[in-house]
């Protein structure tokens, strides 16, 4: 008899489930892009959770004695199951956000879409602004809010043109007159479209500049938007 056939069946049914999942995660992903969002990332779920399964029961077979003489076969049996527990670790160990997919930075007055309905089709979010939204906003991100520079509007106009190309957003809308810039940001590894529009106003100061952030499918953006709005604003800060 082998090494192999000694090990008992559990341990090599544990590695063939994880190796399973491991490949269903970028298949996951490319379902996703395709367009089929709901099942990729329900199989993306189901890798992810199947696989930190995967990890604790082989955490339960290390302890038991029975198994003392296969614990490195029980390690390098799981391996395969690691990314997937990784992911599912960082997704549930930060901060809790709320169960929304429409940010912006003016919650008295949020900023409009006028091109983003004919960029995101007839099945995505809607644009509608939901006070039910609002309120659970304000209560997740109470530190987004209208940023205030002492630029001049044109000025604080083309630095905003600049910044949302640096992050690779792509512009579809342009109005200097009304103060409206319209954008889509594809997110990397699913390739989720969430559209921008970025809205600068005068005051004595000088400009204010206001973000709205919204997903295009999905309940939850898991603080996507809020990010987004933040990393905008801490470049829009940085000289140019």
């Amino acid at each position: 008899m082998t090494g192999q056939d000694k090990t008992p069946g559990l341990i090599n049914w544990t590695f063939y489930l994880a190796l399973t999942f491991l490949v269903v995660l970028p298949l996951s992903v490319l379902t996703v892009r395709s367009g089929a969002w709901q099942q990729g990332l329900l199989l993306y779920a189901i890798a992810c959770f199947g696989s930190a399964v995967l990890v604790v029961l082989s955490v339960v077979l290390l302890l038991l004695p029975r198994f003392s003489a296969w614990r490195k076969a029980i390690v390098l049996r799981a391996l395969p199951a690691l990314p997937g527990t990784a992911i599912l670790v960082m997704l549930f160990s930060g901060t809790p956000v709320p169960r929304i997919h429409d940010i912006t930075t003016d919650t008295a007055d949020p900023p409009t879409f006028s091109k983003a309905p004919e960029q995101r089709g007839e099945s995505a979010n809607s644009l509608e602004i939901d006070e039910a939204v609002i309120a659970l906003q304000q209560e997740g991100y109470p530190d987004l809010d209208t940023l205030n520079t002492d630029q001049p509007f044109d000025a604080a106009y083309n630095r905003a043109v600049q910044v949302a190309t640096e992050l690779g957003w792509e512009i579809y809308h342009e109005d200097r007159n009304a103060g409206v810039i319209e954008a889509v940001d594809t997110t990397a590894v699913m390739g989720f479209k969430d559209d921008i529009v970025i809205r600068l106003r005068t005051n004595a100061q000088g400009t204010l500049v206001d973000l709205r952030s919204v997903s295009r499918v999905g309940q939850s953006d898991i603080g996507a938007n809020a990010q987004r709005i933040r990393t905008f604003f801490e470049a829009f800060q940085q000289q140019g």
